[in-house]
C-alpha cells in the first residue's frame, strides 16, 4: 500500500500529464456547467414563490454548492484515473466533511437571512423583536453545532487524533468527567443562549435597564448580551448573569410607557394652579398620547414638598423629550407666578445687611 503512494514507483510521462489535466479540466468544467444549469432552473422556479426566504437561501448556497460540485465531479473522475485517485484519496477524507458542513452552515444562515427579510415589515414592533431575537440565537446555535461537528470529522481524519480518540473512549469514565469539566461554562453558556431564545426575557432591540445603566439590546450572544446607552457607550453582560439577576426591561409588552417630572418646592407653593398649567402644557404638547395624565403630592416635609407629575407617552424616546419639555416649562413658570415656591438653599448677605441697617 505504501508503494501506492511513493513518488519514486510513479512512471509518469509528457502525455500522462496532459492526460490528467484534461481529466481534471473536463470534470471542474462539467460541474459548473451542471451548477449553472441547475441554479437556472430553480432560479425561475424560485421566481414563481412569494417568499423570499428561498430566494435568501440561494443566493446563499450558490459559491458554497459550486465547490462541492466540484469535487464531486472530480471523484466521478478520479474513479478512472489511476494518478488523480492517489492524491485525491489523501485529501477526499478532508475535503467531503469540509464541503457538506460549509454548504450546511450556509444552508442556516441564509434561511435566518430570509427569516429576517420576512419579519422587517411585522406590524407589531414587540413581535418582531422576538422573533428578531429567537432567530438570531436559534440560528447562531445550528451554525455552533455544525462547525463543531465539521471540525470533529475533519480532525478525525488525522491518525493521530483517531488515536487520542481512540485512548479517550477505552478510559471514558475520566474522560468524560474531565471533558465535562473543562466544558461546563461552554455548556453553561449554550443552555443559558437557548433558554434566552425560548422564554425571551429580553429582546433585540428592547430598552433594558442593567446596574442603572438603561440602553438598548443591541446583540444577543450564546454567552453575552451588547447594551447600547444613550451617549453610546457598550455594555457587556453576561446571558447567564441576566437570567441569574434582576434587570428592568422597559419594553417588554409595549414602548408606551408612563414616566414622572419630580418637583420639590416650598411649602407655600399653591399646588392647584401648578396642577392646571402642568395638564394644560401637556395636553397640548404632541408628545402625549393622552393615556395617563396626573399631579399629585407625594412627600411633606417641614422645608419641603414633593409633587409627582405623570405622563405617558407612546413611545420611550418620546415619553423622554416630553418629560423633559415639561420639566423646563414648569420651573419657567414656577419663575414668573410662583417665584415663592422655588426653594432656595442661599446666604443672602445683601439682604440681610439691608434689614440690619434698615433695624
Amino acid at each position: 500500500m505504501l508503494e501506492r503512494y511513493d513518488p519514486r514507483n510513479w512512471s509518469i510521462s509528457y502525455d500522462d500529464v496532459i492526460a490528467h489535466l484534461i481529466t481534471l479540466g473536463a470534470a471542474v468544467l462539467a460541474a459548473l456547467v451542471v451548477h449553472w444549469i441547475l441554479f437556472a432552473v430553480i432560479r425561475r422556479v424560485v421566481s414563481h414563490s412569494s417568499s423570499v426566504i428561498d430566494d435568501v437561501v440561494l443566493a446563499k448556497i450558490r459559491r458554497p454548492l459550486r465547490f462541492a460540485m466540484i469535487g464531486f465531479a472530480i471523484s466521478i473522475g478520479a474513479e478512472n484515473d489511476a494518478l488523480i485517485g492517489r492524491g485525491w484519496d489523501v485529501f477526499t477524507g478532508f475535503l467531503t466533511p469540509a464541503l457538506v458542513g460549509w454548504v450546511a452552515f450556509a444552508a442556516v444562515k441564509g434561511v435566518a437571512a430570509g427569516y429576517e427579510v420576512q419579519v422587517q415589515n411585522a406590524d407589531d414592533p414587540v413581535a418582531h423583536r422576538g422573533r428578531m431575537t429567537r432567530i438570531a440565537i436559534l440560528s447562531r446555535t445550528v451554525r455552533v453545532a455544525i462547525a463543531i461537528v465539521t471540525v470533529s470529522l475533519v480532525m478525525l481524519n488525522i491518525p493521530g487524533v483517531r488515536d487520542v480518540g481512540t485512548t479517550m473512549l477505552a478510559s471514558a469514565g475520566l474522560a468524560a468527567l474531565a471533558v465535562g469539566a473543562a466544558a461546563q461554562p461552554a455548556l453553561k453558556s449554550l443552555i443559558a443562549g437557548l433558554q434566552m431564545a425560548i422564554t425571551q426575557p429580553l429582546r433585540i432591540g428592547d430598552l433594558v435597564k442593567v446596574d442603572d445603566q438603561a440602553g438598548r439590546v443591541e446583540e444577543i450572544r450564546m454567552s453575552f448580551v451588547t447594551v447600547r446607552t444613550w451617549d453610546e457607550r457598550v455594555l457587556v453582560v453576561p446571558t447567564s448573569r441576566l437570567l441569574e439577576q434582576t434587570f428592568e426591561n422597559w419594553s417588554r409588552v409595549s414602548e408606551k410607557l408612563t414616566g414622572p417630572v419630580m418637583l420639590h418646592l416650598d411649602p407655600v407653593a399653591e399646588v392647584e394652579p401648578i396642577r392646571v398649567e402642568f395638564e394644560r402644557f401637556v395636553k397640548e404638547h404632541p408628545l402625549w398620547d393622552g393615556r395617563n395624565l396626573a399631579l399629585v403630592m407625594t412627600e411633606a416635609y417641614p422645608e419641603s414638598i414633593e409633587l409627582r407629575l405623570a405622563m405617558s407617552a407612546a413611545t420611550i424616546g418620546d415619553l423622554f423629550n416630553l418629560r423633559c419639555a415639561v420639566r423646563e416649562h414648569m420651573i419657567e413658570w414656577l419663575k414668573l407666578n410662583q417665584s415663592g415656591a422655588l426653594i432656595r438653599h442661599r446666604l443672602e448677605v445683601e439682604a440681610a445687611n439691608q434689614r440690619v441697617l434698615g433695624a
